[in-house]
């Protein structure tokens, strides 16, 4: 079952989206910080992360960035309520980010999932949550 960190400020969002991934068979475990998400990152493997641009107190392009520093074929899809997110992919280290603009059906969101994890896939040669534990 992959296991998906989810990082949004919003309860009402994070509720959401961790009961339709949930509905699919993910493992779905959220943080409403940066901070918070990244904390969970270092203690044990994800598969992916879905990272909201505006968090509080630390910007998710801030907490990608990080991410992409551990984990550099982490399949991550952004997401954002107020802002487009061409600026991710202008971005060298933030490039290959998978963004979604909200709101969003649950098929979109899937669909944005199984890109991210396809270019994953494409970049490591295998799970990414097997790699990290094979670092371990």
């Amino acid at each position: 079952m992959p296991r998906i960190l989810l990082m949004d400020d919003q309860p009402d969002v994070r509720a959401v989206v961790a009961l339709a991934l949930r509905v699919k068979g993910f493992e779905v475990v959220g943080f409403e910080s940066g901070v918070a998400g990244l904390a969970a990152f270092d203690e044990s493997p994800f598969d992916l992360a879905i990272v909201d641009i505006f968090l509080g107190g630390m910007n998710g392009a801030d907490v990608i960035r990080l991410l992409r520093e551990r984990s550099p074929n982490l399949p991550i899809v952004a997401i954002s309520g107020v802002t487009a997110l061409d600026f991710l992919s202008a971005t060298p280290e933030l490039s290959n980010v998978v963004c979604l603009q909200k709101p969003f059906r649950p098929t979109e969101l899937l669909n944005a999932i199984e890109t991210a994890m396809a270019s994953g896939r494409l970049l490591s040669g295998s799970s990414i949550a097997e790699s990290r534990k094979a670092a371990v």
